[in-house]
């Protein structure tokens, strides 16, 4: 059902003179809510890396397969994400629901097409709820205090976190361990992290060429190693497999997986003890 209330949202201004990650992210998943700006970005991103497609469709799997367990094995009922993203199906409102109709959602970006499509897309069941919050990551006050966000989620319950794709997005500068510790410390025991992170472990040049890419358009890119990405679940119960190449994380088929360095980015589940 959807819970968007019209009449105290600004119009959208899309900003599309430069590029934005969601954006960039839509062109190679093969979407259409992208501009000239992004697939600029894309292309050259490309050029420094053939298989730049590769990690946005592997990672959108991930995805999936995380709310799945978190729902059907975990027993979260309510999901906080943060970095949605344009909506590409499944979301994680759908496949939290197929587990559990009641599963509530509040989806977090800050990319200005990301809510428009929100607004008229990320929608739930009639048991269910989602709810759209217009905010940075990086506001983490901003985001636990919204009444939007209070309305569906009791941060009393265990939450889902979904940091999907989006802390190599965060400078050093900007404390990401810093801003996963004060979400997780605003969640209760039983309470879930999933995430995934890019990495140039695998083809560090390539990536340096892609992260500066984006560096010269405006936008942060910190390709982190495994040894950092691991600091983001200290404290937690990684949940096996552990910390993967996000195609071994419980995989659902036997079909040959791409190459760790075509995917390059980890991603693990861990609960909050």
């Amino acid at each position: 059902m959807p819970n968007y209330e019209q009449a105290d949202r600004p119009p959208v201004d899309l900003r599309t003179d430069y590029p934005h990650p969601a954006r960039v992210y839509d062109y190679l998943l093969g979407g259409k809510d992208n501009f000239a700006a992004d697939r600029a970005a894309a292309e050259k991103g490309l050029q420094a890396n053939g298989n730049s497609r590769v990690p946005p469709r592997e990672n959108r799997a991930f995805l999936a397969r995380a709310v799945r367990y978190l729902a059907a094995e975990g027993g979260i009922r309510q999901f906080l994400d943060i970095g949605t993203g344009i909506p590409t199906a499944p979301n994680v409102h759908q496949v939290a629901q197929q587990v559990d109709p009641t599963a509530r959602v509040v989806y977090v970006d800050n990319d200005p097409i990301v809510l428009s499509h929100a607004r008229a897309l990320l929608t739930g069941t009639e048991q269910g709820r989602t709810e759209y919050l217009d905010a940075d990551l990086r506001d983490v006050d901003g985001i636990l205090g919204s009444p939007r966000l209070r309305k569906v989620i009791d941060l009393d319950q265990p939450v889902g976190l979904l940091l999907i794709a989006i802390l190599h997005f965060v400078g050093d500068s900007d404390q990401p361990y810093e801003i996963v510790r004060r979400l997780l410390d605003a969640l209760p025991s039983g309470s879930y992290l999933a995430l995934s992170h890019l990495t140039g472990d695998f083809e560090p040049a390539a990536w340096e060429k892609i992260a500066e890419i984006y560096r010269l358009q405006g936008v942060t890119m910190r390709v982190r190693p495994r040894a950092e990405i691991e600091r983001f679940f200290d404290g937690l119960e990684l949940v096996e497999p552990g910390l993967q190449v996000v195609t071994h994380w419980r995989p659902d088929a036997d079909a040959e997986p791409p190459s760790d360095a075509a995917v390059s980015v980890y991603g693990a589940v861990a609960r909050k003890p």
